[in-house]
């Protein structure tokens, strides 16, 4: 359920088409909720049936059009109680905190594979959500700078300053997980040495 808050999250800058709303997603909202291109779309046009969004047809190249969406009042209404409710949090669901319980399966060249997978990773998130940070704080990270935009003064410092804070928590999880890959690197040198 939280997509459709993340796409109305996206809206609130300024109107879209679908498009516009797969790029600026995998930019900014990404980060924090993953969804592919098959479930963007499907979700907008439930959206614009529950009357959380409309769209109106814009002009595309020399002949087409697509639709550019806009938050109505009722998503607006629906985003503000959803943000306003308790969040209830998640159980974790990370398969490589349960391979690394059962390494003991595994050969330690695998085992130090995996963990170069996982390091490679958090190394490239580390930098992606760093870089991001940087943008949002200078304020030139576009999604912001678009819902910036209509916002002023006081409204557009807190929204600002709450992005970089969920940013933070961000980077403070990559180099966590990073520390813990480290920490996995030495226990498996420890075990079956170097």
């Amino acid at each position: 359920m939280s997509l459709r808050y993340a796409l109305i999250a996206l809206l609130t800058g300024r109107p879209m088409t679908g498009y516009d709303i797969s790029k600026s997603f995998s930019r900014s909202v990404a980060h924090v909720w993953h969804a592919p291109d098959s479930q963007i779309y499907p979700e907008l046009n439930r959206m614009e049936r529950d009357g959380l969004l409309t769209s109106v047809e814009v002009r595309w190249g020399k002949k087409g059009t697509k639709k550019e969406y806009h938050v109505t009042d009722a998503g607006l209404a629906d985003f503000r109680a959803w943000m306003e409710a308790p969040l209830t949090p998640l159980r974790q669901r990370d398969p490589a905190y349960l391979k690394a319980a059962y390494f003991d399966f595994a050969g330690p060249a695998s085992v130090r594979e995996q963990l170069r997978q996982q390091q490679t990773y958090w190394e490239e998130q580390l930098s992606m959500l760093e870089e991001t940070r940087a943008a949002l704080l200078d304020r030139t990270h576009p999604t912001l700078a678009a819902r910036l935009s209509t916002l002023d003064g006081r409204d557009a410092e807190l929204a600002v300053r709450y992005k970089v804070y969920a940013y933070d928590g961000l980077i403070a999880r990559a180099r966590t997980e990073l520390t813990w890959i480290a920490e996995g690197f030495a226990l498996v040198d420890e075990l079956h040495g170097v």
